[in-house]
């Protein structure tokens, strides 16, 4: 660790400048970058300018505010989009404190003076807990954006659903568009057996395994296992896919499918 230096920043904070100078000068030492602060009002500014610190050590007893009331304040910055863990550092071990912050969400305490390498060991347990908590974070963002990919492909389905089930009128007012214009079958669907071919057909239409299978007198099962070996050989990933590049109104998907 010595040699490396961490991604994460540290905010040092105390009102006390000697110890602030200690911290840093031994945390740099170790692979750390440090954000040196002699006041909360001053760590706040900080916190909020600087989105790389992580990790914040901070006095307990301070003018204005509190150790305790500082990590909330930061809580309170932070919100849910980004992550940070507290040490807390205090002269007086008093229990109700240490109490109060661990209820405060601060991870750790240690009291003055304090032991460097305890400190250290700690800093880097509560490094490798930032990781973890900042991989949910980024899970939870990549799931949220899935979903609303989800959503908006499911949207764009029931739309294109409803422009074929609509009826359209030609010229004469009689006749549709799905009559007039036959559709016309992308050439990787050639390869499809003739019943592989129902089932894509009635895919692209909209219809459920359920609904296909009474149209073609099936099992259900039996049209899950041709719509597994449909998307298998036309190397498409789902149905949505599927019913695209079926859609007679979608012809740029029909070229890239083709085109595959």
């Amino acid at each position: 660790m010595n040699k490396l230096t961490s991604a994460v920043k540290v905010l040092v904070v105390d009102d006390q400048p000697l110890i602030v100078e200690e911290l840093c000068e031994f945390l740099e030492g170790n692979g750390y970058r440090c954000v040196p602060c002699e006041s909360s009002r001053h760590a706040l500014k900080r916190f909020s300018e600087d989105t790389e610190i992580g990790l914040v050590l901070c006095d307990l007893h301070m003018p204005d505010m509190d150790g305790i009331e500082l990590v909330q304040a930061l809580q309170r910055v932070a919100g849910k989009q980004r992550a940070f863990e507290a040490i807390m550092l205090t002269g007086r071990a008093d229990k109700q404190d240490v109490i109060k912050a661990l209820r405060a969400g601060i991870s750790d305490y240690y009291q003055k003076p304090i032991n460097l390498d305890e400190l250290l060991e700690g800093l880097q347990r509560q490094e490798a807990a930032l990781e973890e908590r900042q991989k949910e974070l980024q899970l939870g963002h990549l799931n949220q954006k899935l979903q609303y990919l989800s959503e908006s492909i499911n949207d764009l389905y029931q739309d294109l659903d409803k422009v074929r089930r609509s009826p359209a009128q030609d010229t004469d007012g009689d006749t549709s568009a799905d009559d007039a214009v036959p559709l016309e079958i992308p050439t990787i669907f050639n390869q499809l057996s003739p019943r592989q071919l129902d089932v894509a057909r009635l895919v692209g239409k909209g219809q459920t395994n359920y609904q296909i299978a009474c149209e073609l007198g099936i099992t259900e099962n039996t049209v899950k296992l041709y719509v597994s070996q449909v998307l298998r050989l036309t190397h498409m990933h789902n149905r949505t896919q599927l019913a695209l590049a079926l859609s007679p109104s979608n012809s740029a998907m029909r070229q890239r499918v083709t085109a595959h």
